[in-house]
Order: structure tokens, then sequence, then C-alpha cells
């Protein structure tokens, strides 16, 4: 699989630096004449991750289409919420003045979104004309979800969403786990003095981090953590590394007030004019039970695509298994055109 990185600077007024990446291997159709099917995927992360925690995903995504079949995939593109990973250390500055600090929310991430699928003189692109299938996780999947009826939308011809953070029946049943995780992102340690201390502190973090692909924890020391911001300051430079997406930029995400529930009503639009697939974790270390339950409910008038779930998988599903769940999303890609599966929750 290659890859290339693409930042897209403030331009317009709009302050944030957006910061992508592009991948594809040697087998993909690139031109026009070969890839007029051929679907172009746009991957968001969850929160306090980074736009890389894709690629074993993308990795099996690939592996599958090489072998041949019905499902051609010109490119993959994932992109960084603008307080997580590269495109947080380009907007440090930014991210301290009052429009965003402690004032980021998912719909400033569908708005960032929306605006790199719109900058064509940065990246070459015209995405209205691609086969666009959008796959967004947690926080990025309730991006998504807004992403699709924003001004000048981007036409999507499916969505797929894992563990989206949503709550059809409201914002209250999740007040215990959005105190537990504001809780957990301010009590988290966020310095190390090398990236050895790092990954020794990232495996010992309990059941959260000990169920993670071994790739996604070297994804997260590569690109989740970055060098402490007072070593540019010192003689000796990057000395000592900390957070990327600080703890008051995560703590900011989980108090999202109408995260939850304002893209339900996207949500009941979007099941109802392409397909929608839905991917859960099995394990409702995150999400409760009940608002699963919700989201899937018959008498709420959404019809899924498809409805999957991962016996074996929390609400981390990409950290915790990318190989299936990057199988689970190449079986939707093959099944695009056809009627509604059932659901195997």
């Amino acid at each position: 699989m290659l890859s290339e990185t693409i930042t897209v600077p403030p331009y317009d007024g709009y302050p944030l630096f957006l910061t992508a990446k592009r991948y594809w291997t040697s087998s993909s159709p690139v031109h026009a004449s070969q890839a007029s099917d051929a679907l172009t995927l746009l991957c968001l992360h969850g929160t306090s991750f980074h736009k890389e925690s894709w690629e074993p995903t993308l990795e099996k995504i690939f592996d599958l289409a090489s072998l041949g079949g019905p499902v051609r995939i010109r490119e993959a593109w994932t992109l960084d919420c603008p307080n997580h990973g590269a495109s947080a250390v380009l907007n440090e500055a930014v991210l301290q003045t009052p429009e965003f600090y402690l004032n980021f929310s998912c719909e400033k991430y569908a708005k960032a979104t929306h605006r790199f699928l719109l900058s064509k003189s940065a990246h070459g692109i015209d995405f209205r004309t691609r086969n666009l299938v959008g796959v967004g996780h947690s926080l990025g999947g309730v991006s998504m979800t807004m992403l699709q009826y924003m001004s000048s939308a981007v036409p999507f011809s499916s969505i797929i969403l894992v563990e989206p953070l949503l709550s059809p029946e409201g914002a209250h049943h999740l007040k215990q786990l959005r105190s537990i995780l504001i809780k957990g992102a301010y009590e988290r340690r966020d310095v190390w003095p090398d990236l050895t201390t790092v990954m020794v502190s990232l495996k010992s973090r309990g059941n959260r981090t000990k169920k993670w692909d071994p790739r996604i924890q070297q994804l997260y020391i590569q690109h989740a953590i970055r060098p402490h911001p007072g070593s540019y300051h010192v003689e000796n430079p990057y000395v000592g590394f900390s957070l990327a997406c600080t703890r008051d930029q995560e703590a900011a995400m989980y108090r999202d007030p109408e995260g939850a529930t304002k893209p339900i009503g996207d949500l009941n639009k979007v099941c109802a004019s392409r397909p929608v697939h839905l991917v859960l974790g099995g394990i409702h270390d995150f999400l409760p039970k009940h608002v699963h339950e919700a989201i899937v409910d018959p008498s709420s008038g959404r019809q899924f695509a498809s409805i999957t779930t991962i016996p074996e998988s929390g609400h981390l599903v990409p950290q915790e298994q990318p190989d299936k769940l990057g199988e689970i999303i190449f079986g939707t890609l093959v099944s695009n055109g056809t009627p509604p599966g059932r659901s195997k929750l």
C-alpha cells in the first residue's frame, strides 16, 4: 500500500490546517478512463486517535480487492480532526484561541472534512466526480453523518458507520459515559521522557489498550505522540514527548452537547436515500447495549443496508479488530447495489 500526505493550509478566513493521507496500490486504477466506477474511500477517525489508525484496516481492504471481483478501489483517504494527530501540531496556536479552546466538536470535524473535500486547488481532486464511500468510527461516524447534508454537499454513494457515538433517545443516556471519558482524559498521563517509555505506558493502560492490534500500538506512538512543546525552547531540542491531541482538546470533544443527538435527523434521511452499513462491537464497554438497540430499532423507521456485530470487539473496533473490520467493510462494498441484508446482531 502506497501513501502520500496532503496538507491544506488556512485560506479564505478559515484558520486551521487540514492534513490528510491518500492511499493506493500499484494495481489501483488511477486514470479516469479506467476508474469511472472505481471507489474512493474517505475514512474519519475517533476521538484521541489520528488518521493513520485506519492503515491496518485499509491494508486488508486493498488486499481483498487485489484478488479480483466486482469491487475496484481507486484510492482511500483519511483526514485528521484538526485538533488531533499531525493537524494538532500545525494548529497548536490557533487551538488556544477562544474560538476553539475547549470548544471543539463533531460538527467542527464535519465542517473541516467538507472544506477538505472542496479544496480542489490543494489536492487537485474534484471529489464530487468520484464514486465516494464514507467510513467513520465513533466521533468520525457522527461527523460523517453530519457531512451528508451540509451546504454544497459532496455526494456519497454509501456510508459505513463503525460504533457511531449516537444516541437516538437523548443525550442523557450517555451522561455517565461522558463523565467517565472526561475524567479519564484529564487523568491520563501526557508527558514522557522518551518513546520507549511511551510504549511501556501505553501497554500498561489495562484492558483498553491490551486488546489493541500491535500495529495500532505502533501507529499510535508514531502519530498520536509528538515532541513536547516545551522541548523547542531548550538547548537540547525534542526532549520529552506529549500527546498530539491534548487532554483539554480530548475532553472538549467528549463535552460536545449535541454531538450524539443532533445528527439523528441526518441519519434518518441518509438511511432512506442510500446504503448505510452499521458495524458494532459486541462488548458494551463504551456505548450501553440499550443505545445500540435504539440505533437499530425498526420502529424508528431507519433501515440499514446491513448491521454487523463483532462479538470479540468493544467500541474501539479499528484498534482491536482491524483485519476483521476490513473484511466487513469490503463485504459491504461488494453488497452495495443488492437488496439490503438482514441484521447479524
